[in-house]
């Protein structure tokens, strides 16, 4: 294996799948041409991001056209972050007399910071509702913070540091009983799971394109139909007057073949990533005494493992696992670098021994069980070597 890097980091990105690379090719230096020119080779560039809409549609469970042939209810973004943003603001506008925002204590910062924001600038009540041990939500305090003054709940699909799976159906349910809005992050649930716009009425749904192997700098929002939108981002009429700025064509149709990759490889992917890591799991825990798996152990996304080493720092752990080319991170790569344990863990009561020496490994289609039997072999002696000159080991024997 020396040499060799071994990825496990997919949470943060994914690699380009070949067949999405290939699909997007053409669309640098062949069909350059831009989608809103009325001339036939800026209609086929057109044609194509429709295409990429009903690929996007078909792994969401949404419309792509109605029987009128209306617009669909997908549309592309930048990031998740835009996609995240857009939900909120949108159902904002809608709702104007109602002032409440809900949402969860371990939401991405992408919800969480422009919540605060809302609640700092606009005067917004943002509530945020807690978690269990294993990153399960309080659906009581959920119930009752969701009132007649709420104007939207938004609740991720999956955990993007435990991989723990939220009830979004249930959610849903109690969000539309207030006459409020459901927005869910399916970010790093997309493609790893199934996930049904019809099936959990949900109102908005959130993707992003790296994170099921397309490129950086594209995603998608949802958005049910009859929903009023107002845009974030105002321009042009592209995107039916709901996201201005000239459409990223080659990552918008890399998107769409990932999204069809993932549909058709849903069901395979998830019994091989779940085998994979459950497998690993087990071997981490005969293997290295005083760890602690976290997570919804019967509820969670295939790929996500999340594993906190008590008495050392999860950076230590990181840099000489990446010695030996092993990638993996200590929490979101939107909060990697700071020194405190990651709000996820905090909110779930994990103690500040274990929080601090947590690693998030993340597993993609192209990771092998080879390569996780040698991350079993060398983080032992890692994990060894780091107690040794930890004061904290010895004081808490």
């Amino acid at each position: 294996m020396n040499g060799k890097i071994i990825y496990l980091d997919n949470n943060a990105t994914t690699r380009v799948a070949p067949e999405v690379f290939e699909a997007m090719q053409p669309y640098f230096c062949e069909f350059y041409g831009n989608p809103s020119s009325i001339h036939r080779f800026g209609g086929s560039v057109a044609a194509a991001i429709e295409n990429a809409r009903r690929q996007v549609a078909e792994l969401l469970g949404a419309v792509y056209r109605d029987r009128e042939g209306n617009a669909s209810e997908i549309i592309f973004t930048s990031c998740g972050t835009e996609g995240d943003n857009s939900a909120i603001n949108a159902a904002l506008a809608a709702l104007p007399e109602r002032r409440k925002i809900v949402t969860t204590a371990v939401e991405h910062p992408a919800v969480l910071h422009y919540c605060d924001e809302l609640a700092s600038g606009k005067g917004y009540i943002v509530e945020k509702i807690g978690v269990d041990s294993c990153g399960r939500l309080d659906m009581a305090a959920l119930k009752a913070a969701v009132d007649d003054n709420t104007a939207i709940v938004s609740a991720m699909w999956g955990n993007n540091e435990t991989g723990t799976i939220f009830p979004v159906k249930e959610i849903a349910a109690i969000a539309h009983a207030k006459g409020a809005y459901f927005h869910t992050d399916a970010v790093q649930a997309a493609g790893k799971v199934p996930v049904n716009a019809a099936e959990c009425d949900a109102d908005f749904i959130a993707i992003s394109g790296h994170k099921l192997h397309a490129p950086k700098g594209v995603g998608a929002l949802y958005i049910r139909r009859g929903i009023p939108f107002v845009p974030l981002i105002c321009g042009g009429h592209q995107e039916k007057m709901r996201r201005g700025g000239t459409e990223n064509v080659a990552s918008i149709v890399g998107l769409g073949k990932a999204c069809e990759i993932a549909r058709t490889a849903l069901e395979t992917e998830y019994t091989q990533l779940k085998t994979m890591r459950d497998a690993f799991e087990a071997k981490l825990l005969a293997a290295i005494p005083r760890i602690r798996i976290n997570g919804d152990p019967e509820n969670r996304l295939p790929g996500t493992s999340s594993v906190s080493f008590e008495c050392i720092e999860g950076e230590s752990i990181l840099m000489l696992l990446d010695m030996f080319g092993i990638c993996a991170s200590s929490g979101s790569a939107c909060t990697t670098g700071s020194l405190e344990p990651s709000h996820v863990l905090r909110a779930m009561g994990i103690p500040y021994s274990a929080a601090h020496g947590t690693i998030r490994f993340s597993l993609s289609r192209y990771n092998t069980m080879e390569e996780l039997d040698f991350v079993v072999e060398k983080l032992p002696p890692i994990i060894a070597r780091l107690r040794e000159i930890s004061p904290y080991w010895e004081e808490s024997k």
